[in-house]
This record gives structure tokens, C-alpha cells and sequence, in this order.
């Protein structure tokens, strides 16, 4: 194995395509990623509002949604219809539309209503929108009513604060706590593609036999142990890029890790064995680099989608769960989270890891269809 190890290394210093792929692109990938997501927090999303009052009340309310740190409103239209026409271009997130009477209403107790239109296509942007709006208008209104309680005899403010707001709210997220965009997303995106890096990879590695020698002198003599020794050098290498990326998100930049770092690395093994596995089977199984790479771009691309990252895992149909539980990311990634969030232990993380140790069943597989494939083509000389 040490020979074919030795072997597979001058092979990696030989093929420009596989350094680049376990030396280049994951780290300038990651990089670009994180630069994409690196301001964290959205803020002043463009907004605009249609003030049919044009009071003094619905001037002051514009200005609590402008001083908003997530809105900015950046347009203000004379009719819903122009607002509207700005809302389908995507020039703006969210349209709010002041009613004619808000002032009038207001003073004779009455209870206007100030509609808020948003593209919730966006998702994410649509909740951060909504949420501001929510927010400045509640702070707005309760000023108002403390404001009435004050003209209405009550002297001390803090006695007409609590009139106006019976029950206030304290929300304290735990995890995450200043909803940071790279902490959501970048920590799920790098795993989704380092597991497309290390399966598309694998198969380059295999491929480069076929194109070389052809599979059958390759495998001659002790093909397990010369596939062993093949894939050896690429898992290690797959394990200094997880370090890597993990020591950039938890240490370089200083996002909080809760867990520990030992079954973080456990799990990053088991991570890199089960994908090396789904490579071997996916190679021999097509026993073709075009027809192999095309298993591995259907099978990891939308890895990310199935991940429970965006969309809750306990919510999908039985068809996308199944296809998740096929994905050693989507094990891996709750490993992750439980560890860098929550802090867990080893026994929460177990379920996971046993999960991960079950994906070898695929390299029994790739093994046996190798040995078959071969056995078939020495009859065949024969």
C-alpha cells in the first residue's frame, strides 16, 4: 500500500486538474463565499411608502421606519399604483401604504390600519422586512399612546409607558444571537461544497488509471490494496481541507464554537470516508469518467437543498428525506451544528456518526463490482 501511496502522489504532482481541484478551488471557492456573505447583517433594504394622510402623525411614522436599521426608505409615491409598478421591477423590498385618515382616526381612538406590501418571493429578506416593520411601527405607536396617557393625567412616564404597553416582549435567540447571514449560511454552503469537491475529485483520481493504463493493468495485482493506497493521499488531503475550513470560520474570523473540537474531527473522518465511498461506487458502477461525473453532479449539487439548513428536515416529503438521509453532508452538517451551537456531546452526536459508518456499505459494493468487472475481463483474454 505504501507503494501505491508513493505512487499516487507523484501522480497528484503530474495532473495540473487534480491539484487545482485539492489544493485550488476549494480554498478560492470558500473565499469567495465567505466575501459574498462577509457583511453579515442586512441593512437598509430600499423600501417605499405611499402617505395618502400626509399629517404630521404619518410623517413622524415614516421617519421611525427610516430610522429602522434594516429600512431605508428610499421612494415616496403619490399612488399605490406607482409604488406598486416599483415593488414587481424589484427596485424595492416592501411598499407601505399610509391610509388618507391614519390622523383623524387616531385622535378619535379609533384603530387605523397601515398596509405593508413585500415580495415574499425573497424569503429571508421578506421576514428581516417584516420584522422592522412590525418593530417601528409597535415603538411608534406605543410612543402615542404614552403620549395620551401623559395628556391624560398621568405625570410620571414610566406609569404611562406601562399603561400603553401592559406586556412588553423580551425574545433572546440563543444561537446566532445578531441573525449574522455568513453564520447562517456560510457554515452550511462550505461542507455542501467540500462534499462536491471530495466525490468529483475521487472520480478525476480513478479516471486518471483508466486514461492512463486502462483499469485492467492498474488492477492486476492486488487491486484492493492498490485502490487503498490510491485513495489514501486524497483522503488526508480531504481532511486538511475541513481543518482548514473549519479553523478559518472558528478561529480566523472568530465565529462562536460551543463543542468540541475532537468529535467535530471525528465526524469530518467519517465525513471523508463515506464520501470517498459514493466516489469508488459511483466509478465503478459507470465504469466511465463522463457517466460518473454525471452521478456525481446529480447527486451533490443540490446537496444544499436537502441539508435542513433553509428548509426544516422534519417538514420534507418522504421522497426528499429519503434523498437527504443518501447525502453524508446532510449527517454531517447536524453534527456540526449541534457542535458549534448547542455544545453537545459525544452521545447526541452518535445517531450521526453511525449513520456516516454506514455509508463503507458502499465501498463493499464498489469493491465487488470491481473484482467482478475484473474477473469478467480476465475470462474474456483468457
Amino acid at each position: 500500500m505504501l507503494t501505491a501511496f508513493k505512487r499516487e502522489c507523484r501522480i497528484i504532482q503530474q495532473e495540473p486538474w487534480l491539484k487545482t481541484m485539492l489544493f485550488v478551488l476549494p480554498v478560492c471557492l470558500s473565499v469567495l463565499v465567505w466575501w459574498i456573505f462577509s457583511q453579515g447583517i442586512a441593512r437598509d433594504l430600499p423600501v417605499g411608502v405611499v402617505d395618502l394622510d400626509q399629517s404630521r402623525l404619518s410623517r413622524g411614522l415614516v421617519r421611525y421606519y427610516d430610522a429602522s436599521p434594516t429600512l431605508a426608505v428610499t421612494k415616496q409615491f403619490a399612488s399605490v399604483e406607482e409604488g406598486s409598478a416599483m415593488l414587481r421591477n424589484g427596485d424595492i423590498y416592501a411598499l407601505a401604504v399610509i391610509p388618507e385618515s391614519m390622523e383623524k382616526d387616531t385622535l378619535r381612538g379609533a384603530s387605523p390600519s397601515v398596509t405593508v406590501f413585500n415580495n415574499a418571493q425573497f424569503i429571508l429578506i421578506a421576514k428581516l422586512v417584516n420584522s422592522a416593520f412590525v418593530s417601528a411601527q409597535a415603538t411608534y405607536t406605543a410612543g402615542i399612546d404614552t403620549m395620551k396617557k401623559m395628556a391624560g393625567g398621568t405625570t410620571v412616564p414610566v406609569q404611562a409607558l406601562g399603561q400603553a404597553l401592559p406586556v412588553r416582549n423580551q425574545i433572546i435567540p440563543l444561537f446566532n444571537s445578531n441573525s449574522h447571514y455568513g453564520q447562517f449560511l456560510v457554515s452550511g454552503i462550505i461542507p455542501a461544497l467540500w462534499q462536491i469537491f471530495i466525490i468529483a475529485t475521487t472520480v478525476m483520481a480513478l479516471a486518471v488509471e483508466q486514461r492512463r493504463q486502462g483499469l485492467l493493468p492498474w488492477l492486476a495485482q492486488k487491486p484492493v490494496t492498490l485502490l487503498l493506497g490510491k485513495l489514501l493521499p486524497y483522503g488526508l488531503v480531504f481532511m486538511a481541507q475541513g481543518m482548514l475550513f473549519l479553523w478559518g470560520l472558528y478561529v480566523l474570523i472568530g465565529w462562536p464554537m460551543h463543542g468540541s473540537w475532537s468529535i467535530l474531527l471525528l465526524a469530518q473522518a467519517f465525513m471523508v470516508i463515506a464520501c470517498l465511498s459514493m466516489a469508488t461506487l459511483f466509478f465503478f458502477v459507470a465504469m466511465d469518467v463522463t457517466r460518473a461525473m454525471s452521478f456525481v453532479a446529480g447527486f451533490t449539487a443540490p446537496a444544499f437543498a436537502f441539508m435542513g439548513i433553509t428548509f426544516p428536515a422534519t417538514d420534507m416529503q418522504t421522497i426528499a428525506a429519503a434523498w437527504r438521509a443518501l447525502l453524508p453532508v446532510s449527517h454531517y452538517i447536524e453534527i456540526q451544528v449541534q457542535q458549534v451551537d448547542y455544545g453537545t456531546g459525544l452521545q447526541q452526536a452518535m445517531p450521526q456518526l453511525l449513520i456516516l459508518t454506514t455509508f463503507i456499505l458502499a465501498f463493499g459494493l464498489a469493491v465487488l463490482r470491481m473484482l467482478s468487472w475484473r474477473k469478467g475481463q480476465l475470462e474474456a483474454r483468457a
